[in-house]
């Protein structure tokens, strides 16, 4: 299904292997479409992705994200290698836009203003990536970007050059785009990007493999985060987000994060595989 601007007005039916969001889209109130929109909105304040502020020796790196839609949220799929327990457990279920419509609405433009003006998309990013670029200069930080915040997109591809337009930028993603990760390890993607390889529940055996070949990979546990997976060190990923700090081959342990089941109102756990349960 492709979201137009009428169908904006409403909201959208479940999509295949997506969970529904009853709570996506404010209910009837003046709604901006993708062409309204004046800026992308990179942000920062995120609680996980601003931890480092507060660590001594991290606090000089500033990063900043870009939530788009996850899914086929917005009629795009932009996590092409989604599982369905990591769509039932994205971080869009587990973090306030199930609460707050306005903000799943901007991420759905966003989205649409990706794939139906790419070219305004990458002129309204560029300039905000160089005004971060600026500001991070002007206060003695170091600019940090994450494209994917809650989407997959491969952002490397040429149409895009954000990296190799700003090299003194840092840039890193999560991914589950098995391929892209290898030519990721194989220095085939610009020097400035640093990829994690995200496990799920259908991708074991290549998360295995990304390891093997000396790539670190991101895990969520149940309810602890082990020394040690599958033979390798894991370390915690909840005390910051600084990916492209880690040591090679490292497992990246994450606690999960509960979500919301719409049917009931109560939070859930995911037991779908894609949460691993250490015993």
């Amino acid at each position: 299904m492709t979201i137009t601007n009428a169908t904006l007005t409403t909201v959208p039916k479940r999509q295949p292997g997506c969970k529904s969001h009853k709570y996506d889209f404010p209910p009837k109130k003046t709604k901006p479409t993708y062409h309204d929109l004046k800026k992308l909105m990179f942000t920062d304040g995120n609680p996980k992705t601003d931890k480092n502020k507060h660590i001594k020796d991290l606090d000089q790196y500033l990063i900043k994200r870009l939530n788009l839609a996850p899914a086929k949220i917005s009629g795009f799929e932009t996590c092409a290698s989604r599982s369905e327990g990591c769509t039932d457990a994205c971080l869009h279920e587990a973090g306030n836009p199930v609460h707050m419509p306005q903000k799943t609405l901007g991420r759905v433009n966003r989205t649409l203003l990706l794939f139906k003006d790419t070219a305004r998309f990458i002129a309204m990013a560029t300039r905000e990536i160089r005004n971060h670029e600026i500001y991070c200069k002007k206060h003695n930080l170091k600019p940090v970007i994450r494209l994917n915040t809650t989407s997959d997109v491969m952002f490397e591809k040429q149409k895009f050059s954000f990296m190799q337009n700003f090299p003194n930028v840092q840039f890193y993603d999560y991914t589950k785009h098995f391929n892209r990760m290898i030519k990721y390890l194989k220095g085939q993607l610009p020097a400035n990007y640093h990829l994690t390889f995200s496990r799920n529940e259908k991708n074991d055996l290549k998360a295995t493999q990304v390891l093997k070949a000396g790539g670190n990979i991101a895990v969520v546990f149940r309810d602890k985060i082990p020394a040690k997976y599958k033979g390798f060190k894991v370390i915690n990923g909840d005390l910051h987000d600084l990916r492209f700090l880690d040591k090679k081959n490292v497992v990246v342990g994450l606690k999960e994060k509960l979500t919301l089941d719409e049917d009931t109102g109560k939070l859930q756990r995911n037991y779908s595989g894609f949460v691993v349960d250490i015993k």
